[in-house]
């Protein structure tokens, strides 16, 4: 590793949920409706991860939208919540999830710099649409890239070279930001320079691999670029 690994960047490329949009805003909406709300936002995107991994290892795909509800449905069962008006509500409040504080003047200043920016993201179009749209984020953005172009979910290789083939940079080149550990790893094992935003105090994965960059939040990314 060189004493700048970010040393060249020419992109930056987000993951989205997590990472800019706080997965936990949807639940939190409806907080006073749910009982052990936190826990039920929780295993809501546990269970979504979960099935990304799953339909892609069974080669059963279906969009992010699709299984968004799936989890949420285990959620609410595991939970013995049986509300349909609730779980509409919630699968509504997704599409509207709140960004993190810092991620509209992060995004600012790195566009002024003249770094190209994108959103790699699991999530369906229309979802990334609406979650861009809901946090004013739309003109900072030369790219939001979905894996529902090709069917299959993070951190399967192709997914990273849909940002490569679309910025038209190489992998070295791009700073790849990502709250998930094992999305950071899948992100440096394909090639990219890594910031993992380890919001949630996680411990690193056991994947052999490891980010450039360990960041509490997006504040700081300018300056390692």
């Amino acid at each position: 590793m060189s004493a700048d690994p970010f040393e060249g960047i020419r992109a930056c490329v987000f993951d989205a949920y997590g990472t800019l949009f706080d997965v936990h805003s949807a639940v939190g909406r409806h907080a006073d409706r749910l009982p052990d709300a936190p826990a039920v936002s929780l295993l809501w995107r546990t269970k979504q991860l979960e099935y990304t991994w799953l339909r892609s290892l069974m080669g059963r795909y279906v969009d992010f939208w699709h299984i968004t509800k799936d989890a949420l449905a285990f959620a609410l069962d595991t939970y013995q919540v049986s509300d349909a008006a609730l779980s509409d509500d919630l699968m509504q409040a997704y599409l509207e999830l709140s960004c993190y504080p810092e991620v509209p003047s992060v995004l600012n200043g790195l566009k002024d710099r003249g770094f190209r920016c994108a959103v790699l993201s699991n999530g369906s179009p229309e979802m990334l649409s609406s979650a861009v749209k809901n946090s004013g984020l739309d003109e900072l953005f030369d790219a939001v890239i979905s894996i529902d172009a090709i069917g299959i979910y993070k951190p399967d290789p192709r997914v990273y070279q849909m940002a490569v083939d679309q910025l038209g940079v190489s992998s070295s080149e791009i700073a790849f930001q990502s709250s998930n550990a094992w999305d950071a790893a899948g992100a440096a094992a394909f090639g990219f320079k890594v910031a993992w935003i380890n919001r949630f105090g996680q411990q690193p994965e056991r994947l052999g691999i490891v980010a450039d960059a360990e960041l509490k939040d997006l504040t700081a990314l300018p300056e390692l670029l």
